[in-house]
């Protein structure tokens, strides 16, 4: 890519709980590269190992070397961003100059909604929501694993294998679903030693099965799932989403959800329009026109 496309040229990161997503992108085409975890507040010092190494990978397939994309705009939406401080110090880490840090829930909701009406409610590793009215913008959750992630794929798992556990103590009857954990990790004491050394993304792989068993009627997984929907209505209730929006369940688990939302909402479903990286680089676009001399 030569200096004038770079020149015209902006950068956008999605770092997930799973997956981080980096674009360069301008007259000479699209670049992506793609990474592991990248969230701020699990693991800082990992996350911009993450970044740093897309980011080179990016300047390869342009043709040129990070210090040739350090007066790109970027705009970087991370999971873990949990304030100004943290955004600035992901700012000051990065080898950019041009750059603005915020949590992942806007890119997000900017690629599946674009600048309509709506609401979006993000399941992965993590979960989140955002919704947006004219020039309102409200944004809950995406707190973490410890103080949040209600209906996230590690919740899920979770409430799982805390259910596994009571059938094993006897208080609930077990069922496909508690057996099938039980037997994937062993033992209780081996349900529990592993989990406390899984990282959240670790525990969450299991969030298929959850599903699976959910849709298949296991009342085990059915509970929880149900739980989580709620959780979904309750939450959207709270933010103001009322009838004639749209909603969409985003992440990689959110779309199990969709059988269990109240009909309201299940009548309000819509597919995204775009993918988190979209959403990242129109805001990398908006932000270089802001930042334009």
């Amino acid at each position: 890519m030569t200096r004038d496309g770079l020149t015209r040229s902006v950068i956008a990161v999605d770092g997930g709980g799973s997956t981080c997503r980096l674009v360069l992108d301008g007259p000479g085409g699209r670049y992506l590269a793609e990474r592991g975890s990248a969230n701020v507040s699990s693991d800082f010092a990992a996350a911009l190992g993450e970044i740093r190494t897309g980011l080179a990978a990016l300047a390869a397939q342009a043709g040129t070397d990070l210090a040739g994309l350090a007066d790109v705009p970027a705009y970087v939406g991370l999971a873990g961003v949990t304030g100004p401080a943290k955004a600035e110090a992901v700012r000051a880490a990065l080898p950019l100059a041009r750059v603005r840090v915020e949590d992942d829930r806007r890119s997000a909701l900017r690629g599946a909604l674009g600048a309509h009406d709506g609401a979006i409610a993000h399941f992965g590793t993590g979960s989140f929501f955002a919704l947006q009215s004219g020039a309102e913008l409200r944004l809950a959750g995406g707190w973490g694993s410890r103080l949040g992630d209600e209906g996230s794929g590690y919740w899920v798992v979770r409430s799982a294998l805390t259910e596994t556990l009571a059938s094993v103590d006897g208080l609930i009857a077990p069922s496909p679903l508690t057996e099938a954990l039980l037997a994937a990790y062993g033992s209780a004491a081996e349900i529990v030693a592993r989990v406390a050394v899984e990282t959240p993304r670790e525990t969450a792989r299991l969030a298929p099965e959850v599903a699976a068993a959910a849709a298949a009627g296991d009342p085990v997984g059915a509970r929880i799932l149900q739980e989580g929907a709620d959780h979904i209505a309750l939450t959207l209730a709270r933010m103001g989403w009322r009838d004639g929006m749209d909603l969409c369940l985003t992440g990689g688990f959110g779309p199990s959800y969709r059988d269990f939302l109240p009909d309201g909402l299940a009548e309000a479903l819509v597919e995204p329009a775009g993918a988190p990286i979209d959403g990242a680089v129109a805001l990398a676009r908006a932000f270089a026109a802001e930042a334009a001399p």
